[in-house]
């Protein structure tokens, strides 16, 4: 039986929030505007990969070489540069169900926090902004901090550590994300994976995945908490 986490990580996209296509827009914005080709990311990226996997994957795909470093910081420079004001004129964003209800209940029984996400801290954040979301995560680990999931989840434990003044219990430590990538991650940063089939992949498939609870949403009860709120 699972008991209670400290410590819980939420993905973003799929997970918490659905931008409506934002993120994909700002990207194409982003090549149109330094390269004139309209990207489509959806061609050359899956769910669950990290900004900086993304912009590479697009850049050698659409432009047909391997970006230099300059040529990588122009590009999400680019994308960051639209990404908010995507966002805040994105007609299908929204909230996914269960999170208005579940994030304060789990900081009011004393939880901390965090993010763990593919996207750029500042991006993460834009993501995050339009729903007032931001004010419930302490700490973080973003594709800013590596292109490789498990190792920016690794971040976002290690900052908790140091915020909580002790290392963590990894069984207390539960991510929540709504792909498979998110799962390995879990699993390679030692914590538990709580999968939920808001996004592209069911509950089912994250379970086959190999995650430890698998939830058709945040409005589910939420393992090791006696009794989730609903949205």
């Amino acid at each position: 039986m699972t008991g209670p986490p400290e410590i819980v990580l939420f993905d973003i996209d799929g997970t918490l929030i659905d931008t409506g296509g934002a993120g994909a827009k700002a990207w194409r914005f982003a090549f149109e505007m330094l390269y004139g080709v309209p990207a489509d990311i959806g061609k050359y990226s899956n769910a669950g990969m990290t900004d900086p996997e993304v912009a590479r994957g697009t850049f050698r795909a659409a432009v047909g070489h391997e970006p230099s470093g300059r040529e990588l910081a122009r590009v999400l420079h680019a994308y960051l540069a639209v990404l908010p004001d995507m966002v805040a004129e994105s007609p299908d964003y929204r909230v996914l169900d269960g999170v208005e209800g579940l994030l304060p209940q789990l900081r009011d029984e004393g939880i901390l926090l965090g993010i763990t996400s593919g996207a750029l801290e500042s991006g993460a954040h834009a993501k995050l902004g339009r729903a007032g979301l931001n004010k419930y995560f302490a700490i973080g680990g973003y594709g800013s901090d590596s292109a490789d999931r498990t190792e920016l989840t690794k971040r976002a434990l290690e900052r908790a550590a140091r915020l909580l003044g002790h290392e963590v219990d990894l069984p207390e430590a539960f991510v929540v994300g709504d792909t498979p990538l998110d799962i390995e991650a879990a699993h390679g940063a030692g914590a538990v994976a709580i999968g939920v089939g808001s996004g592209r992949y069911s509950s089912e498939q994250l379970e086959t995945a190999g995650a430890d609870h698998a939830l058709d949403s945040l409005a589910d009860p939420f393992p090791g908490i006696k009794q989730a709120a609903k949205s």
